[in-house]
Formats: C-alpha cells, structure tokens, sequence
C-alpha cells in the first residue's frame, strides 16, 4: 500500500528504517544486560520445560505437544485478561488520529515535529494498512513525510495497547527502556528521512 500511494523509494526506506530500528533496539537492548527485569514466571515456565529433558533423553512428539499445550495455557491463563483489555482500548482508539492537530503542530516548520508525532502516536493505536490512509492525508496537508511516517511508526509499534500486553512479560523498568529506545530511533529516522527528502 505504502508502495501504491508514494511510491517504492519511500516503501523500500521505509522498510529498512524499520529494519534498522528493530536491529538497533534489539542490540542496545541486548548489551544492557536486563534478562532481569522480564517477569519471574517466564523463567519458570521454561526452567519446568528444561527439567523434562535434564537427562539428555530424546522427548517424543507426544511429550513436545503435551508439553506445547501446557505452555500455551500456562501462558494464556496469565496474560488472556490484559490482551483483551490492550485489544478493548485500541478498538475504541482505532482510527482516531488528529490530522488537523498533528498537521497545524506538526507540520514542517516546526523543528520539534517529529518527537511531537511520536508522543502523540503513542496513545493511538492502528495497524500499518489503517494508518496509511491518514499518513497520506497528513502529507497532503503539508507534513513532512519523515514526521508523517515516525507518526505511523509510533502508532504500530509503541501503542499503548501493546504497553497493557507486554505489562504482562515485562517488569515496568524493562519496558519503559523498550518504549524508549524504540521511540528515540523513530525520531531518529524521522529527521533522517525528512532530510533525505530535502536532499
């Protein structure tokens, strides 16, 4: 879609921005060193699964769907609440994005635009199909594309909905370092976007 609407120089940036947020997140997140601060029950829930097998002996099909389906439910018993809770908020914020606002504060005389999308991205909630429909019309308003796509960005992969669910793996320190490293890539790639576009 991204590619039908402007073009596949953009949908091709686009997606290694996105490619590169991920590889440098997961790297920065991985050297912190913050296995500590996933909740105690993942731990768990995998140290049970690795005492079946303590002894080398092959584990059967059987035994590895048997042991598949006590995981699953293990799991699902402790995050299925806050899942539809996260789904709950975001089908009541889906498609709620603030043009006229993001356009007039946003737009592209403002040099902070780009970090003001994304802190305003971050209570909505879309997938990337809903959201390019209104990135188009933020850019047919007078948003720069950089500042318009790190508002899409932020909208899919920082919302708030996502924070209720991953609330439920992530202890509250982990997380707030996910959110923002991730969003301070986004930003990143939004001023280097708009100047690639200036360029």
């Amino acid at each position: 879609m991204l590619w039908l609407m402007f073009g596949w120089r953009i949908a091709v940036i686009y997606i290694i921005c996105g490619l590169i947020v991920a590889v440098i997140g997961g790297t920065i997140l991985g050297r912190l060193k913050l296995e500590h601060l996933v909740e105690d029950y993942v731990y768990q829930i995998t140290s049970a699964q690795c005492s079946c097998n303590a002894d080398n002996q092959k584990i059967s099909w059987k035994d590895r769907i048997d042991q598949s389906i006590a995981y699953t439910k293990q799991v699902f018993a402790r995050v299925w609440l806050w899942v539809i809770i996260g789904i709950a908020v975001g089908a009541a914020m889906h498609g709620y994005a603030p043009a006229g606002f993001l356009s007039r504060y946003a737009g592209p005389d403002n040099p902070l635009a780009v970090p003001l999308a994304v802190i305003i991205g971050v209570p909505l909630y879309s997938n990337a199909a809903g959201m390019i429909p209104v990135v188009k019309e933020l850019v047919r308003t007078g948003m720069a594309m950089g500042t318009a796509l790190a508002f899409m960005m932020a909208v899919t992969a920082l919302s708030l909905p996502e924070a209720i669910i991953l609330k439920q793996v992530l202890k509250p320190k982990l997380l707030a370092a996910y959110f923002g490293i991730v969003a301070l890539a986004i930003v990143c790639i939004g001023y280097l976007f708009n100047l690639m576009i200036i360029l």
